[in-house]
């Protein structure tokens, strides 16, 4: 809980202690919609990588969001987000998954340029579009 709310802090989320507990137990306990992977020892994680599950007609199967992935600052800069998204895809692609997706910030070419290196690419003609419910 305090990583996500660290991460939601610098990403300027705005929401609930109580929002973002019901949003993360279901995945804790268990929930085919996702996962959450913690990085480092069990006992004090430097960071997480959730994983949201869907199904895609267009890749043939089973795909995924990266919905968030952080990384404690005072460890960043080691690589240890950069091998999540590397090893990550690949543990899921053996486990069915056809595609996995995520979102980088306009204002963000550094991500954006690690993303790619990944294997990530923008979908020419293609846009994320969000409408809250």
């Amino acid at each position: 809980m305090r990583l996500v709310s660290d991460y939601h802090g610098e990403e300027g989320i705005a929401q609930s202690e109580d929002t973002r507990r019901a949003a993360i137990l279901p995945l804790l306990e268990g929930s085919p919609h996702g996962v959450i992977y913690l990085m480092g020892p069990a006992r004090a994680p430097i960071g997480y990588v959730v994983v949201c599950f869907g199904w895609s007609i267009e890749f043939g199967g089973m795909d995924g969001f990266v919905d968030e992935i952080y990384v404690r600052p005072a460890v960043r800069g080691r690589g240890i987000g950069t091998e999540v998204l590397h090893t990550l895809p690949k543990a899921l692609a053996k486990a069915g998954m056809k595609a996995i997706h995520l979102e980088v910030g306009n204002e963000n070419p550094r991500a954006r340029k690690l993303y790619e290196k990944l294997g990530f690419r923008a979908r020419e003609g293609y846009g994320m579009m969000t409408r809250e419910l």
